[in-house]
């Protein structure tokens, strides 16, 4: 994927020195649409990849790779790998909350995790979703959750930093890598797995 500008992204500053600082990267709410529904009556998958997109979008301009860098510098971060893994079923009308954790930065890339939580039916929801009835609101507030919520679906995700115009990664620059390397966490247990092997019937 490539994570031009969208709609999740306002951001209109050039320099890439002021680059925002804050304690850990806020968390992003969705409210699931009747149209990300599938025939299942639950969250298509499709669209939860969507709103893992959103949550990337705001990553990038929380870290300084917003829209005007892309537009002053010619680069942006491109997705080259990704893990989902889908947990537990989503309802129309959802209230989501997706928190983002930096997992490690070098060079030109970056590694991080999305987990999307369903706040229904958690408790002192309010006290971390206070905007959640605003479709796609980043939150102000640290990003933290409820210790009884449990993620709905994870993704990880490898991404590269590019120069549009010679097709090739290029490095971060220094205050956009120091941002990332300021976030990075411990991988929670999940991260790094592989898809199950399944036993090949002509074996």
């Amino acid at each position: 994927m490539n994570q031009d500008v969208g709609p999740a992204d306002t951001a209109d500053v050039t320099d890439t020195a002021e680059v925002p600082v804050v304690d850990c990267l806020p968390l992003v709410h969705h409210t699931v649409r009747p149209e990300w529904i599938d025939h299942h009556g639950h969250m298509s998958e499709a669209f939860a990849v969507l709103v893992f997109g959103y949550a990337t979008d705001a990553m990038m301009i929380e870290t300084g790779l917003h829209g005007g860098y892309r537009e002053s510098t010619g680069c942006t971060l491109r997705t080259v790998e990704t893990h989902l893994r889908y947990l537990s079923d989503v309802p129309e009308g959802a209230r989501l909350a997706i928190r983002t954790r930096i997992l490690g930065a070098a060079a030109e890339k970056v590694r991080y995790a999305h987990e999307l939580f369903v706040l229904d039916g958690v408790r002192n929801v309010e006290a971390v979703a206070g905007l959640h009835g605003v479709e796609g609101a980043v939150e102000a507030s640290p990003a933290t959750l409820p210790t009884e919520a449990e993620p709905a679906a994870t993704t990880e995700v490898l991404a590269v930093h590019v120069d549009r115009q010679a097709g090739s990664a290029t490095p971060f620059p220094e205050a956009v890598r120091q941002r990332l390397e300021s976030l990075t966490e411990d991988a929670p247990c999940w991260a790094g797995r592989s898809i199950a092997a399944v036993a090949d019937p002509r074996a």
